[in-house]
């Protein structure tokens, strides 16, 4: 185990993938999905009423009489999809957890919704001009590299109407972490395995062009090691448009968040509002 784990603990090259499946996995997932339906938990979706002070914030820059198609990317178990079929768009929802999508399928009858929903990687989306709004809300643009949020933001601006809105958040530099390294013994098991383990968390920072930050688990039970690395990065107004303005997005409007809180520098996070 010893001889296993010792090629996980020097800094990683930038990018290099997790050993295993993390959204997919089957035990994983299923404490993920726990987080995003726990009301009072802002780990994996915000608070129930902050949700709800966002679908009325994006219902009213975006009224579903006029913007009627929405694409919800990421969408986890569908609770912001729930919430913007009830006040009147048409709704799709990608998300690439199997566990996710099959809760947020479920509640669609439980709730008598007509919500579409597709387990699929939103990198591989190829629509043309069908939607008026696309989501991407809780900051998963951040967890993309350059090359994928161009190829992203390709794909979004295509499948939007002439006037559509693409409306998402990125955390900003106020959130950078500095390098560090923890350890935890769970005994009973816990978020990344139901069997005992030891978990060694790092965080590293990175000096390439998008300044770049890694959340690495390295997760040792008796008899395996598994590594989860989880890619970050941070944003300032200029570095969004820089992106967004050569794709052909026009109009473009910033908030402090997805609920509508006006703009500024001393946030944590920013919601941006690209227009086709």
């Amino acid at each position: 185990m010893f001889e296993k784990s010792r090629d996980y603990l020097a800094k990683p090259e930038l990018y290099i993938p997790s050993t295993d499946p993390f959204w997919d996995d089957e035990h994983i997932s299923k404490g993920m999905l726990e987080a995003h339906l726990n009301p009072h938990w802002d780990a994996a979706t915000r608070k129930s009423d902050f949700l709800d002070m966002s679908v009325s914030w994006i219902a009213s820059i975006a009224p579903p009489k006029q913007f009627h198609q929405l694409l919800d990317l990421g969408c986890g178990p569908g609770l912001y999809a729930e919430r913007f079929n009830s006040v009147g768009y048409s709704v799709i929802g990608i998300d690439f957890s199997s566990r996710s999508i099959e809760y947020a399928k479920e509640q669609t009858q439980h709730n008598k919704s007509n919500i579409e929903y597709h387990y699929q990687n939103y990198l591989t989306i190829d629509h043309v001009e069908k939607f008026d709004v696309i989501t991407l809300i809780y900051c998963d643009y951040a967890a993309l590299s350059i090359t994928d949020r161009l190829i992203l933001l390709e794909k979004i601006h295509r499948a939007l109407r002439p006037n559509g809105k693409f409306i998402f958040d990125v955390f900003t530099p106020k959130m950078r972490k500095k390098e560090s390294r923890t350890w935890c013994y769970e005994e009973k098991g816990g978020f990344f395995c139901k069997e005992p383990y030891i978990c060694l968390e790092s965080i590293y920072q990175y000096d390439d062009y998008d300044e770049t930050e890694l959340r690495q688990s390295i997760v040792l039970n008796e008899t395996e090691v598994h590594c989860y690395n989880i890619w970050d990065h941070f944003f300032t107004k200029e570095k969004l448009l820089s992106e967004a303005q050569p794709i052909g997005f026009g109009a473009y409007d910033f908030y402090g968040d997805v609920s509508g809180k006006k703009y500024s520098d001393a946030e944590e996070t920013i919601c941006c509002v690209f227009t086709k």
